[in-house]
């Protein structure tokens, strides 16, 4: 009898053991803990035979690329081996362009092969497409979206009288098309006059510098790097597409895999059905829930986990 108590008292201890270790994972998927992703950069370094790092900033959220990213993704660098390499899986809409230039120093310097290769599993817009132009290489499925880097200059709407982003270009085209017709014109300037006052000729020149300083950061970081031996000159021709909005219009509409190859960008584009292009989704998914549920930033490695709250949301995440 005393025997088969103990077996039944063992039995129990297991199955309790066993329900809390099926509760510890449901809560875990629930809040979609770290622990949830890992196996997924396990699985794709051992398929691309370098560590993989994501990042990864919400869409729907009121914070951009910035400086305090690329502490955030230094402190994982930091933390990882990357005697092999580095694969830096991206996801944003984008933000500062000194910060993109930053965070391609680091993954240059961090990588044990002094280059990295860029992951695009969904969008990488603006500032986070200046990130994958500093790689060796670009990985993108057949719906992988890059964009325009025109930089895009806040102003009040005249119609809505609500902050609205304007293309540094079409405010400066807009600017010296009305200077020159002013100029021109042999008839009453008053309208002209008018409309040039609404013009702050220091805004003007700021325009002129941030369209300069996004041309600079592309070109330099595609010279001493996926463009090595282009002329620069060359460089900003064949990538016309990305430095101004002639082509795309506006800095939404998404540059695809096969027109970036055009550009003479080194890119790979990966079979959707792929079993390296599963992984790379799944990990996409589950980390996309999580910035658009959880938090506002996440940038992870197999072994570290680092976010950023919502500052709408309070505090949420792991």
């Amino acid at each position: 009898m005393a025997k088969k108590e103990t077996d039944k008292q063992t039995d129990l201890h297991k199955t309790s053991q066993e329900s809390c270790v099926v509760e510890s994972k449901i809560l875990s998927e629930e809040k979609q803990d770290h622990a949830t992703r890992a196996p997924l950069f396990e699985l794709l370094e051992s398929e691309l035979g370098r560590p993989v790092v994501s990042y990864f900033t919400g869409f729907g959220e009121p914070v951009g690329m910035d400086d305090a990213d690329a502490d955030m993704l230094e402190d994982v660098l930091q933390k990882s081996d990357l005697t092999a390499g580095l694969a830096l899986m991206i996801s944003s809409p984008g933000g500062d362009g000194l910060s993109a230039e930053r965070i391609v120093n680091l993954c240059r310097k961090y990588s044990g092969t002094g280059e990295y290769w860029s992951i695009v599993p969904g969008k990488a817009k603006s500032a986070a497409t200046m990130v994958c132009l500093g790689s060796s290489k670009i990985i993108m499925g057949p719906t992988s979206e890059l964009g325009p880097i025109d930089p895009q200059i806040p102003q009040i709407s005249s119609q809505t009288h609500q902050p609205r982003y304007y293309s540094a270009y079409y405010l400066l085209e807009s600017y010296r098309t009305l200077f020159d017709e002013a100029t021109k014109t042999t008839g009453h300037l008053e309208p002209f006059l008018q409309q040039l006052s609404n013009y702050d000729t220091r805004d003007v020149r700021d325009w002129q510098a941030s369209i300069d300083l996004s041309n600079d950061i592309a070109v330099r970081m595609l010279a001493s790097g996926m463009l090595k031996g282009v002329d620069e000159n060359a460089i900003k021709k064949k990538l016309s597409v990305f430095l101004t909005p002639e082509r795309t219009k506006t800095h939404g509409r998404p540059i695809y895999s096969d027109e970036a190859v055009l550009c003479g960008l080194n890119v790979e584009i990966q079979e959707p059905h792929g079993v390296l292009w599963h992984n790379v989704y799944e990990l996409y998914m589950r980390s996309s829930h999580f910035v658009t549920i959880h938090v506002a930033k996440c940038i992870e490695s197999k072994n570290e986990s680092f976010i950023m709250n919502s500052p709408r949301r309070g505090d949420h995440g792991d």
